[in-house]
């Protein structure tokens, strides 16, 4: 078991409660884009991602606009290299920790596309993704911290979870969020103070102190 990052403040847990794969204390903003999870799937990986819309500009509600295909593509001209992508994640937490939810977690949301992590492909198939709001390379809130740990312990509750990777870690020259920005290090010093995340197997060499 790892031990615990004596300078991670561990938030305690939350009484969070699920209906079926909705996390009833998260503000539900159903999505359209997903689909059934293959019979056999074990949902035992988190994937953590960023986002903002546009890059870099924060509380816009234009990522909740993209997941439910509601964003207005002439709005920023950065939208134009998006144009009628459809995508989505189960989960999303602001820059100040709030937490939506878009997928029931029982269902596969359309996040990872094409990956590949612990000797398996289709990561979407049997993840939960969960969408930082930030810019790759730039650091993240303290509250996002603090809601990503307790959105994990929540996330253990139900399902069989035993690996958390970025997307840069399942999409390596694809993808490259959340970015060295992300402070693993913190993470794992935070999911260490709960029994039912303390061993979950982060990516090699992530978890470890910045040189």
């Amino acid at each position: 078991m790892a031990s615990p990052d004596p300078q991670a403040q561990a938030t305690p847990a939350p009484a969070w409660t699920w209906q079926g794969g909705w996390l009833q204390q998260a503000r539900h903003l159903p999505s359209p884009n997903f689909g059934e999870r293959p019979a056999q799937a074990l949902v035992d990986l988190v994937v953590v991602h960023s986002i903002s819309l546009p890059p870099g500009e924060y509380g816009t509600g234009a990522v909740q606009q993209l997941f439910t295909n509601q964003l207005d593509w002439d709005a920023h001209p950065y939208y134009q290299g998006i144009r009628g992508l459809e995508v989505s994640a189960h989960f999303f937490i602001t820059r100040q920790g709030e937490v939506w939810q878009f997928v029931d977690c029982d269902a596969r949301a359309w996040h990872a596309g094409a990956s590949c992590w612990r000797g398996r492909d289709r990561c979407n198939d049997d993840s939960i993704g969960i969408e930082l709001e930030g810019l790759e390379g730039l650091r993240f809130e303290p509250a996002q911290y603090a809601a990503l740990d307790a959105l994990c312990n929540a996330i253990a509750a139900r399902y069989p979870v035993a690996h958390l990777a970025g997307h840069e870690h399942i999409a390596p020259g694809r993808k490259c969020d959340p970015g060295a920005g992300f402070d693993w290090h913190r993470l794992r010093g935070l999911l260490a103070h709960h029994p039912a995340t303390a061993n979950w197997q982060l990516p090699p060499g992530a978890g470890q102190p910045s040189t």
